[in-house]
């Protein structure tokens, strides 16, 4: 935990005994800005494994005044549902995290959260448009309307972070051959380089999967734990 910011590190001491083996090799990568695919079993701790480092960087920059009202990182959930539970779950650290920083006396503007899929209203869409979340919780097919109309693809030149969750949901199907498009119209909107973080618990062959996240020419540093124990290597794929 030493490069996170002491109250990242202090929230997250109390909240777990230790990182988990997948979290503490995934971290430094992620941290590096390296495309990342994390392949574990669930309970193992990959979406607070990617979602801590976004948090880490948002709460640095509103600490020192530079937390600017775009959207920066764009977390893909293949399920409506998932999109909200995984909403939910980001709060938990996120409002831990600044209530620590509230208790201290430090100044920070608020890190906002939304969730963007064909249930959410039009009043709710139009507000992110005026008011862009920090980070947003979405689904592949609302990605795409987002990419692809004038407003909202304004709103996605800031992104600098994509997670893809439950990877191999998507990736057999044209609902994935869907999404990689998506993926590059947003790279190409985006006016950074973006990080991509795959996370999955069953992805095979994983090589392939590696690919499909980072798309023609990218690079990737793949994180493997088996059911039982965590497996030794950690390949590089060009």
């Amino acid at each position: 935990m030493e490069e996170f910011h002491p109250i990242v590190a202090s929230w997250f001491g109390d909240a777990f005994e230790s990182p988990t083996e997948v979290q503490e090799q995934a971290w430094p990568c992620i941290q590096r800005a390296e495309n990342t695919l994390i392949a574990a079993p669930t309970g193992a701790g990959k979406t607070l494994a990617a979602f801590l480092v976004a948090i880490d960087r948002l709460l640095q920059k509103s600490l020192e005044g530079a937390l600017a009202n775009e959207t920066t990182v764009v977390y893909i959930s293949p399920l409506k549902a998932l999109s909200t539970d995984v909403n939910v779950n980001l709060s938990v650290p996120l409002e831990g995290i600044q209530e620590r920083v509230r208790a201290r006396g430090y100044s920070m503007r608020p890190i906002r959260t939304a969730v963007r899929t064909g249930d959410t209203s039009a009043s709710r869409r139009a507000a992110m448009l005026r008011k862009p979340p920090h980070i947003l919780v979405t689904t592949p097919e609302s990605l795409y309307l987002l990419v692809t109309a004038k407003r909202s693809r304004e709103m996605l030149q800031t992104v600098q972070t994509i997670i893809v969750d439950e990877i191999h949901a998507v990736l057999p199907s044209r609902r994935g051959a869907h999404l990689a498009l998506t993926l590059e119209r947003l790279a190409h909107v985006s006016r950074h380089s973006i990080q991509r973080i795959g996370l999955s618990a069953t992805q095979r062959p994983v090589n392939i999967v590696a690919s499909y996240l980072t798309g023609c020419g990218g690079s990737c540093t793949i994180f493997m734990q088996a059911q039982e124990k965590l497996v030794d290597e950690v390949e590089q794929i060009y």
